[in-house]
């Protein structure tokens, strides 16, 4: 049996998940309006926003950012970025393998307070991920 073409769109589009795109050609002078007058909003939000006003129905999103809380990553990186984490783990490594690490109240203390670093910097990264940091190990 023939399926007329007409008929066999109208069922591919019946199981198609969602609707084929839409593509609008721009000179480049437009679209760089449309991309002043967005600001931080992706064009096509804010293109939607506007064909549509308040009958705009938001889209559903996969979540391709997973930062939660903007502010605690910044504390994270910027911590990140004073410290000399990576070089003074690495060189701790080295003086306890080679065993010359001399274990002193003042070398514990410092062990100590890096620990408490690292668990604070782990636990704004965690917010900032949306996540309890109080939860898991």
């Amino acid at each position: 049996m023939t399926i007329l073409r007409h008929e066999f769109h109208q069922q591919a589009e019946k199981a198609a998940k969602y609707p084929s795109p839409f593509s609008l050609r721009l000179t480049y002078a437009e679209k760089a309006q449309l991309l002043a007058e967005a600001g931080r909003k992706p064009l096509g939000v804010y293109i939607r926003e506007r064909l549509f006003g308040q009958n705009a129905v938001p889209r559903k999103r996969q979540g391709n950012s997973p930062v939660k809380d903007h502010e605690a990553l910044a504390r994270v990186l910027a911590a990140l970025g004073q410290s000399r984490l990576s070089s003074n783990l690495n060189q701790l490594a080295k003086a306890v393998n080679t065993g010359s690490l001399p274990v002193t109240p003042e070398t514990e203390a410092d062990l100590q307070q890096a620990c408490r670093d690292i668990s604070a910097l782990r636990a704004d990264l965690l917010r900032a991920l949306g996540k309890n940091p109080g939860d898991g190990p």
